[in-house]
């Protein structure tokens, strides 16, 4: 017993020893995570909208990928919000075709051919979908679209915060992208996503200032 206080005892002193190094570490993380969301938002304001009738008409849209169902096997709002959006940008010509970007991992998870599905099932032709296996991560969606399908402009299609994010990478790798926001999901159910999305653009600055690369690039893909 007396050997497990003194344990403790000696962890509290180092503890408080570094309580400077603690304290600081945790300002600079705040300061970091404040100037990152501030940067992104207002740099990407006049690239995104939610008024279709707004968007740049290019060639191609960037439809980012995320799961079909959520953890308790309901519909995963952000999936069908996307395809929404998605499909309401073919309609409107704002868009000839799309790149489903998103992961891969398994047989039993696979979100572009999920979307690809579900944007035949709501009327768009096969021949306009294009797939990407391998935007395991934001970063590596936009910038396989300009690598490997050579696009140097696209309009990114998710929802606005993720699209704040999206944008501004794709234009510090020298992309004109633009945004177009679908549905957002109520706060309650979104809650998760919004508190990962805070620190997901504090991992982007750590990434851009690093030079981190996407995961794969590979043969280049021709969209017609």
């Amino acid at each position: 017993m007396k050997r497990i206080r003194n344990i403790v005892s000696s962890i509290i002193k180092r503890i408080w020893r570094y309580r400077k190094v603690f304290f600081i570490s945790i300002i600079l993380v705040m300061i970091l995570t404040i100037c990152a969301n501030s940067t992104v938002t207002k740099t990407a304001k006049q690239y995104i909208t939610d008024d279709i009738d707004k968007v740049v008409a290019v060639k191609v849209g960037l439809l980012l990928g995320t799961s079909k169902h959520v953890k308790n096997g309901n519909n995963n709002e952000y999936f069908f919000n996307r395809i929404d959006a998605a499909v309401s940008l073919l309609n409107k010509g704002k868009i000839k075709c799309v790149i489903i970007s998103g992961d891969n991992g398994s047989k039993y998870y696979n979100e572009p051919m999920d979307m690809k599905k579900e944007l035949i099932k709501n009327g768009v032709p096969d021949s306009a979908i294009y797939l990407d296996y391998a935007g395991f991560r934001t970063l590596d969606a936009v910038v396989r679209a300009k690598e490997i399908f050579g696009q140097d402009s696209f309009i990114v299609i998710s929802q606005k915060f993720h699209n704040e994010r999206a944008v501004y990478l794709a234009r510090k790798y020298g992309i004109n992208a633009f945004g177009y926001n679908a549905k957002e999901v109520d706060s309650y159910k979104g809650f998760k996503t919004q508190v990962r999305e805070i620190f997901a653009r504090d991992k982007m600055f750590l990434d851009l200032i690093f030079g981190v690369k996407p995961k794969f690039l590979g043969e280049k893909v021709k969209i017609k």
